[in-house]
């Protein structure tokens, strides 16, 4: 009981753990979207915070991270390839919450999934029921009023992305972030990180 008490006491910190893009490939999605998210209920996610998450562990206590951090460093491995796909709302019927870009990522979903396992295995995390679905959020849609959680009508969706983009890349590094919530959006602070090996042979 003590120790539920302590915990609870504990200052708590908001984490996942996301594979990077590479800053050309993110810098090229920020381009599309001066252009493509544009509408007023969209309100796009900043250049910098674009990424494919892994595992979200939502508030955990602060004597958990080093843990949490060795093992992300545990789980490195060769490169992901990764292959964006044409944008995407979810959900997928009705009015979109979110704009995503899926991705085609036979290596993204291994590093996943061997993440997940040692992560459970230590009891740091409790896996999702749903299968994991590899994506980059690029819009969120605000609510529709003040004090409404019903989504804003998007009269102008995202359309398709520039051939430079559908083009396969590499993802190279692996990070466990700490999400800072923020009146402008979330700022995400690197906390550990593993660099994957390059000139992986897969194939998608």
């Amino acid at each position: 009981m003590a120790e539920q008490e302590r915990e609870s006491k504990e200052p708590r910190v908001r984490l996942f753990v996301a594979l990077d893009l590479p800053d050309t490939v993110k810098a090229g999605i920020a381009r599309w979207g001066e252009q493509e998210l544009r509408d007023p209920a969209l309100r796009p996610v900043a250049e910098q915070s674009l990424h494919i998450t892994f595992a979200f562990l939502g508030h955990r206590p602060q004597s958990q991270v080093e843990e949490i951090a060795a093992v992300v460093r545990e789980s490195g491995g060769p490169a992901a390839r990764v292959e964006l796909l044409e944008p995407q709302q979810r959900p997928l019927k009705g009015r979109a919450r979110v704009y995503a870009l899926p991705a085609r990522s036979e290596g993204a979903e291994t590093l996943q999934a061997g993440l997940q396992a040692r992560l459970v295995e230590a009891g740091l995390y409790e896996a999702e029921k749903r299968p994991f679905w590899p994506h980059v959020t690029v819009a969120r849609v605000r609510a529709e009023g003040h004090g409404s959680r019903r989504p804003a009508l998007v009269e102008r969706p995202p359309k398709s992305l520039p051939q430079d983009l559908l083009q396969p890349f590499e993802a190279v590094r692996l990070s466990l972030y700490r999400s800072e919530l923020q009146p402008r959006g979330a700022r995400y602070v690197p906390l550990a990180q593993v660099e994957l090996s390059a000139g992986s042979s897969e194939v998608n």
